[in-house]
C-alpha cells in the first residue's frame, strides 16, 4: 500500500508542477513572444490547443489522484481542525482553478477575450495565483500531517 501512495503522490506532485509551472511559462514567456513577434494566427492556436490538452490532463490526473490522497489521509490518522480547514481551503482553491481553467478553455470565451473582459485579461493571473497557493496549502498540509503522527 506505501508504495501506491508513493506513486499517486508523484503523480499528484508532476501534475501541479506542469500546470502551474506551465502557466509560468506561458504568462512570463510565451505570450510576450507571441505578442512581439506577431507570429501567424496558426501558431498561436496551436501552442493554445497544445496547452489546453496538458491542462486537461493534468486537472484529471489531479481529481483522481487527490481523491485518492485526501481519502487516504483523512482515513489513516486522526488529523484535527487545522489540517481539515487548510485541506478545506486547498480543495476551494483548486476547484477554483478548475473552473477557471474551464472557462478559459471555451472557445467562445476566447472570442470574448479578445474584447478584453476584466475577468478575460486577469484569468490566466489568478490562475497561477491560484496555483501557487495551492502548492503551498499542500505543503502546509504535509508539515501538519508529519507533526500529527511525529512522537511526542
Amino acid at each position: 500500500m506505501f508504495e501506491i501512495r508513493v506513486i499517486v503522490r508523484t503523480v499528484h506532485i508532476v501534475a501541479a508542477a506542469a500546470w502551474v509551472g506551465g502557466s509560468m511559462l506561458y504568462l512570463v514567456a510565451v505570450l510576450p513572444a507571441l505578442r512581439s513577434g506577431g507570429p501567424a494566427p496558426g501558431v498561436s492556436a496551436q501552442i493554445a490547443a497544445l496547452f489546453r490538452r496538458m491542462v486537461n490532463i493534468c486537472v484529471g490526473v489531479l481529481l483522481l489522484s487527490g481523491a485518492y490522497l485526501t481519502f487516504d489521509r483523512l482515513t489513516s490518522t486522526a488529523l484535527g481542525w487545522p489540517y481539515l480547514v487548510v485541506l478545506g481551503l486547498k480543495i476551494v482553491a483548486a476547484l477554483a482553478m478548475f473552473v477557471l481553467a474551464i472557462y478559459l478553455g471555451q472557445s467562445n470565451i476566447r472570442r470574448l477575450a479578445k474584447r478584453t473582459t476584466r475577468l478575460s485579461k486577469a484569468a490566466p493571473q489568478l490562475m497561477l495565483a491560484l496555483g501557487i497557493l495551492v502548492i503551498l496549502l499542500g505543503a502546509l498540509l504535509n508539515g501538519l500531517f508529519e507533526a500529527t503522527i511525529a512522537p511526542t
